[in-house]
Formats: C-alpha cells, sequence, structure tokens
C-alpha cells in the first residue's frame, strides 16, 4: 500500500471504533511513555534515548493496529498496511481517490466505463478472481496485510480472515445511508492514517449534498426506475436508491412502493402512468452490466410513460447506472448521483 498516490492508478451496528494496540519503540532506557488504547486500557513502552545522549522528549507515540467494529464482526488490522487485497469496486475507487494505492482486485466481471477505467481496469492490479468467485491462491499468493470485503464480496469474509485480517465495509441497510456512508469512510481513514484527508472529503460532499438539496425543494415529486431487459421496477423512500428521497430531498410520486427493497417493486407502464412523476430517474442495469437486450430509453418510451409530467417537460434523466448500481457506496459515485440529480432540477 502507498499513501500519497495520485488519483488515477457500514458498518454494522455502530460506528468504526479504534483501539490502539501496545507498539514496540526503537531504543533503549528506564523512560517510559504510557498509550491509552480506545477501552480505556494501557500500555507501556520504551522512550526512545536520543542518539546524542540529551534530555529525553516524550511524544505521542503512533499505533501499529486499529480496531474495527465492521458489518460482519470485530478485527484488528495493521495501521497503514503495506499489501492491501480489495473485493468490492466501490471500495477500490473510493481508496484511490482518496491516494491509497491497492495491490489485488476482485472485480464484478462488468464493462467498466470510461470515467472509472483507469482505475477499475489499471494494468497494475493483480487480479484475484471476481467479487463472488474469488481466486483464493491468488490472493494467498499477494500474502496481505489487509483484505477489504464489501457488499457483493461480504458472504467472503470468513474465508478471507483465514487469510489475513479482513474487515467488511459493507454499508448497514439498517442505518441511514448517510450515517453507514461516513463510519464506513471514517474506518478508512483510520485503517489507513488519513482521518483528517477523510473527514476534509465528507465535509466537502456533505455540502454538495445541501446545496443539492436545496434545489429539489420546489422541484417535485420523484419515481425511481431500474430496467432489466423489458421488466421495470420502482423505487422509493427507504430503498436501495432511495438516497434521492432521504438525503437529496425529493418527494415521492408514489408512496405505496415497498421500503427498505432491494430489488424494488416490479411495476407496469399504467403503475407509471399513474404515478405522473415530474421527475424520472432511470437506470438501466443491462446496460450496467454489460447484458445484451433493449435499452431502457427503447423500453420506456411508450404512449403511457411519454404522458407522464417528467417525459412531457423533458425531465426524464437516464443516470449513469454505473454509480448507481454497482459502486454507490463509493466517494466518486456519490458525487456522479449528485451530478444526475442536479441535471433533474434545470
Amino acid at each position: 500500500m502507498v499513501v500519497g498516490r495520485t488519483p488515477g492508478a457500514a458498518l454494522r451496528r455502530g460506528a468504526a471504533i479504534v483501539a490502539i494496540a501496545a507498539v514496540t519503540m526503537a531504543g533503549c532506557g528506564d523512560d517510559a511513555v504510557t498509550t491509552t488504547a480506545g477501552d480505556g486500557s494501557a500500555s507501556t513502552t520504551a522512550a526512545p534515548r536520543p542518539a546524542d545522549g540529551g534530555a529525553t522528549t516524550t511524544s505521542a507515540v503512533a499505533p501499529s493496529t486499529v480496531t474495527i467494529q465492521h458489518y460482519s464482526g470485530t478485527d484488528t488490522v495493521p495501521v497503514r498496511p503495506d499489501k492491501v487485497v480489495v473485493l468490492d469496486t466501490g471500495v477500490l475507487l473510493t481508496l484511490d481517490a482518496l491516494g491509497i494505492a491497492v495491490d489485488g482486485f476482485a472485480s464484478l466481471g462488468v464493462p467498466t466505463p470510461e470515467r472509472y477505467a483507469p482505475v477499475v481496469e489499471d494494468p497494475g492490479l493483480v487480479r484475484v478472481g471476481t467479487a463472488f468467485e474469488p481466486d483464493y491462491e491468488a490472493i494467498n499468493a499477494l500474502e496481505p496485510d489487509l483484505i477489504i470485503v464489501a457488499t457483493r464480496s461480504s458472504a467472503t469474509y470468513p474465508e478471507m480472515k483465514k487469510i489475513a485480517p479482513t474487515v467488511d465495509l459493507t454499508l448497514d441497510a439498517d442505518v441511514d445511508f448517510m450515517t453507514a456512508f461516513r463510519e464506513r469512510h471514517e474506518a478508512i481513514g483510520r485503517i489507513f492514517g488519513i482521518e483528517d484527508q477523510v473527514e476534509e472529503a465528507l465535509r466537502d460532499l456533505e455540502a454538495e449534498i445541501e446545496r443539492v438539496r436545496a434545489l429539489t425543494e420546489d422541484a417535485g415529486d420523484a419515481l425511481i426506475l431500474m430496467t432489466s431487459g423489458n421488466e421495470v421496477s420502482a423505487y422509493g423512500p427507504g430503498s436501495r436508491f432511495g438516497v434521492v428521497h432521504d438525503v437529496l430531498g425529493y418527494g415521492a410520486a408514489e408512496d405505496s412502493l415497498e421500503r427498505d427493497a432491494t430489488h424494488g417493486d416490479v411495476v407496469s407502464f399504467e403503475f407509471i402512468a399513474n404515478a405522473a412523476p415530474d421527475v424520472l430517474f432511470v437506470i438501466d442495469r443491462g446496460s450496467a452490466v454489460g447484458e445484451e437486450g433493449q435499452l431502457a430509453r427503447a423500453v420506456l418510451d411508450n404512449e403511457l410513460v411519454r404522458g407522464t409530467p417528467a417525459w412531457q417537460h423533458d425531465r426524464v434523466v437516464y443516470v449513469d447506472a454505473y454509480s448507481w448500481y454497482i459502486a454507490s457506496n463509493s466517494l466518486p459515485a456519490v458525487r456522479a448521483i449528485l451530478a444526475d440529480v442536479e441535471a433533474s432540477t434545470r
């Protein structure tokens, strides 16, 4: 792992926590430095003696490990790990945005849009299978100091932790999106020793969210659709794509949709017409995962959908499907989502 590389190369039930493990300091002598861990326990290490034999100066001791409470459990992992394997596209994109290089990566095996290709398709990454089917031998061969799983690779956590310290940075669906998102990224900050940098990135993002939210106040009601072939699913507040309502402030064009839905409610064109949304956000799943079949524009181009206020007023937004569907748990993807929502208000 390299800190400072130029960009481009949920935690389960509660906030990420830090516990500083005992660390060994260089040098010897009778003086000692006591460090207090996040759980209140203390450890004492010998304080270094200056090379010139002068007075010893006591200073803060950098932790060597950090304990992270995450989606699948609690694990102690090294701070600033040297060799890192990532099994989640969103995590990879966030680490790159923060200047953290990754050694091994398990992709989803789907087409990568041009904006993300320099990161996801980086030839310097060792390919270690896919998020669903990791190559355990390849991961073992890398001898990683840290493995990060999340979302689609979450189920691999028990096996991964047998190889190396592992954290599961899946966003907890039982926690509101921005709280889970912040906790996940704060954990990344602690693991890689870049807490201040992460905090600055989160503050900037939250300011952008407030700016876009102000634009939606008088922008009408929205409906989120995802097409997969000829099938159309709708999402509302509290759902997988509910950030449009829950975080960015759009009213819901239809209140009957299932909350906490991952896969949405399959709906008809009549349903869309009756909902009469002022704005339609359309996620073309087929294009995101490289499936053949009709594109969303063709599926929705019919008399019933054309009669909606959204269509009549040119407020149908075909969103960045990769950002919304594949990598919505990352800093770059949330910024892309904000851009799509802002576009709907013009």
